[in-house]
């Protein structure tokens, strides 16, 4: 459990600030009090102060004149004022000074710890987000790509392995899970950075034009050729190719590139001159060469000339550890491009980006918060500004969101019955109803758990009725 919120009160009458500290510690806060703005004011000076509440009307100095001083020397507490001599004008130039808020004497007690609740709220909120920032500008330090999840972690120590070798890498991993960004680092970790990177889909171009692409070609190879032109291989020439969709190529193209790969060289589309180049070749495909391989659709030896090295990018649903970093990387590039100033997205509103299963991964995530930063009408993206697919998911439980991916099975169900346990207080009898088993597997279950020992056959857990 967290630690109390601890809010300051400054008020010169010695009834309101008692009837204050009163109120506010019956509700669990840590109050301290103060009876002018002077020694509020100093207070505040030592830190520790989440909220304060300053009457308008105290001696010395005022309750604008100490909202003024709180606001130079800690930003970051939120003021709300409290006066029984408020007026519109006194309001609007409170909120001008940056005070969270106004309330005039007399006021309901509902009305001041709803006013209380929502400013430490927004300061929470503002913390997390600032989080975030911090942990996004560490890992953008490190590269482009982002994420700390096990399953990227795993990639990535493949990827510094393979690097600043020679070896031809191929990228596989479903649409929009990043396979170029992977490819680019790939490059920038090996010894060819300071050569081109060149990136072409081998799925957006008809056949006859990926070749001259890949290959260039001769001036009057064909109608149009007006000039000679460098191919990709060409222009990759001492550094990284990256052929993105490698297995929509065609089965007239691929024993073109397989030759490129084997001899490191090609002639271009109308000519007979051979040329050489060295180039380190990158693939990626969101499909299954080994199947297309079974199937006769892709050359076998092409795929094994690719499948040097081979890398997966995990789907973004599992690693759901990077989705508030990288939904905050995005809200900074969007929030930049269209000029708004947001803070970052509501609790409810990462809530529902990790319960969603993102089949369109971190493209589908990327667009939805380009979407949410165009709509947001307040200083945050709140759960509305989500698409409506997202809306509909629902948030995982806490435990699960603690539980990485690749956790071994044994460990996920111990953690299931602790969790149910914990819910029943306790009662194996109860726990063992709502899991569907017999009250004895419980026993049996926690006993395993508590000596450490394995399981002789499987982890699961058993239907009511086994012995």
């Amino acid at each position: 459990m967290s630690d109390p919120a601890t809010l300051l009160v400054a008020d010169d009458d010695p009834a309101v600030r008692e009837s204050l500290e009163r109120t506010l510690t019956r509700e669990g806060y840590q109050v301290i009090v103060a009876p002018d703005g002077q020694a509020a004011l100093e207070r505040l000076q030592g830190g520790g102060i989440d909220l304060l509440l300053a009457d308008l009307k105290m001696p010395g100095l005022s309750g604008l004149e100490l909202l003024r001083a709180a606001k130079e020397v800690a930003p970051d507490v939120d003021v709300i004022i409290i006066t029984a001599f408020g007026t519109v004008e006194q309001a609007v130039r409170a909120m001008k000074d940056g005070a969270y808020d106004f309330l005039t004497k007399p006021f309901q007690r509902a009305q001041l710890l709803r006013l209380i609740r929502q400013a430490l709220e927004r300061r929470a909120l503002i913390a997390q987000n600032r989080a975030l920032q911090q942990r996004l500008d560490d890992l953008l330090r490190q590269g482009t790509v982002i994420g700390t999840s096990p399953g990227f972690s795993r990639m990535m120590n493949l990827v510094d392995q393979v690097a600043d070798s020679s070896a031809t890498v191929l990228v596989q991993g479903e649409s929009g899970t990043g396979k170029e960004l992977v490819a680019r680092v790939i490059h920038e970790r090996s010894r060819r950075h300071g050569g081109p990177f060149v990136a072409v889909n081998c799925a957006a171009l008809p056949e006859t034009l990926l070749e001259s692409e890949l290959f260039g070609y001769e001036k009057g190879a064909f109608t149009g050729a007006a000039v000679r032109k460098e191919g990709r291989f060409e222009l990759a020439d001492g550094g990284t190719l990256f052929l993105d969709e490698v297995a929509d190529l065609s089965p007239v193209t691929q024993p073109k590139i397989l030759r490129v790969l084997q001899e490191g060289e090609f002639e271009r589309v109308g000519g007979t001159k051979t040329i050489r180049v060295d180039v380190r070749i990158v693939a990626a495909t969101n499909q299954d060469l080994a199947a297309l391989v079974r199937e006769k659709r892709f050359r076998e030896d092409l795929y094994y000339r690719l499948n040097v090295v081979t890398i997966t990018v995990p789907p973004l649903r599992e690693r759901r550890e990077d989705i508030p970093v990288l939904a905050q990387h995005f809200l900074r590039i969007y929030a930049a491009k269209n000029n708004r100033l947001l803070e970052g997205f509501s609790e409810e509103g990462l809530a529902r980006l990790d319960g969603y299963s993102w089949p369109g991964n971190v493209r589908e995530l990327e667009h939805a918060v380009e979407r949410a930063v165009v709509l947001a009408r307040g200083s945050v993206i709140e759960v509305t500004d989500l698409p409506e697919n997202v809306l509909e998911a629902t948030p995982r439980p806490d435990w699960v969101k603690a539980i990485p991916i690749g956790t071994p099975l044994l460990e996920i169900e111990h953690k299931v019955l602790e969790e149910t346990l914990r819910h029943t207080n306790g009662n194996q009898t109860l726990a063992a109803k709502l899991l569907g088993i017999d009250p004895k597997t419980v026993y049996r279950k926690l006993k395993q758990r508590d000596t450490e020992e394995s399981p002789v056959a499987g982890s699961e857990i058993e239907t009511e009725g086994e012995s």
